[in-house]
């Protein structure tokens, strides 16, 4: 019986690693949360009014461009531009979206021929910008983010 107390101490002893808890800190939760993060995709892209009906992700993303490439190519179109020479050229230009929906133009590239004809383009884009419609941000884990995108406009002048 003796051996059997002793035998039962021993397992005791022995088995309290067992019901030992591990304690994870919020920083170390948090560390490895932010290793499988993908920083790069947004759960769900910007957009406009028009595209709330739009079901998938990718479609959502190119109804939002084919709105912006509209609006901007629509103001030009109305805007009087004389040149003395046909431009065909692809503007890119480099936007922002904020938390807030705030849209705003990081970046042109336009050929310098196109400069020189339309010297007024970067006023005109940024003008034209300036009576969208309402934008929602994008959205990552439920939470508005900060996005960026590059999109070309084509300019075509006869």
């Amino acid at each position: 019986m003796r051996s059997f107390y002793i035998l039962l101490l021993v397992l005791m002893v022995v088995s309290c690693e067992y019901f030992d808890v591990k304690k994870t800190s919020t920083e170390a939760i948090l560390k490895e949360e932010l290793q499988t993060f993908n920083w790069s995709e947004v759960d769900e892209y910007p957009s406009f009014s028009q595209c709330d009906s739009v079901e998938f992700k990718q479609e959502r993303k190119d109804c939002f461009q084919q709105v912006l490439v509209q609006h901007i190519s629509g103001f030009l179109q109305n805007e009087d531009v004389f040149v003395y020479q046909d431009i065909n050229d692809t503007v890119v230009l480099s936007f922002q979206v904020s938390e807030t929906g705030k849209l705003q133009l990081l970046q042109t590239k336009i050929d310098s021929s196109t400069l020189v004809s339309i010297p007024e383009i970067k006023k005109l884009l940024h003008k034209s910008l300036d009576s969208l419609p309402k934008i929602f941000p994008a959205i990552k884990r439920g939470q508005q983010v900060k996005t960026e995108f590059t999109l070309p406009i084509i300019i075509n002048v006869n």
